[in-house]
C-alpha cells in the first residue's frame, strides 16, 4: 500500500493509497482529507468524493490537476493504515518489545 499526500489544483491535500500512475491520469483508493474538528490544532478526515458509488472504488484523477504528489507524515500514515486496513497494527510510535 503506497500512502502519499496529492496536492490537488484547487489547494486540497488529499491522503490516498496511490494504486497506479500514468501517462496521463493517477488513479486513488480511498481518498480522503484533512478538516477541522473545531478543537484548536486538531484535524479528522473526511472522504475527498463522498457521492461515489462504492466505499472501495477507483478513482482516476487527470494529472492536469495534481500539483505535486509526496509522502505524508508517519502518523498521518497510521491513522489512514487504521482507517482502511483490514489488520490493526500499533502506531510507529508506540511499537516497543516486550518480553
Amino acid at each position: 500500500m503506497k500512502i502519499k499526500v496529492i496536492r490537488m489544483w484547487s489547494g486540497e491535500d488529499v491522503v490516498t493509497e496511490l494504486v497506479e500512475e500514468k501517462e496521463e491520469s493517477i488513479v486513488l483508493r480511498n481518498p480522503i482529507v484533512a478538516v477541522p474538528t473545531g478543537q484548536q490544532g486538531q484535524v479528522g478526515f473526511a472522504p475527498w468524493a463522498p457521492f461515489i458509488k462504492g466505499k472501495d472504488e477507483d478513482v482516476e484523477v487527470t494529472k492536469k490537476y495534481v500539483i505535486f504528489i509526496a509522502e505524508t507524515q508517519e502518523q498521518v500514515e497510521d491513522q489512514y493504515r487504521q482507517m482502511f486496513s483490514n489488520i490493526v497494527t500499533p502506531s510507529s510510535s508506540s511499537k516497543k518489545i516486550i518480553l
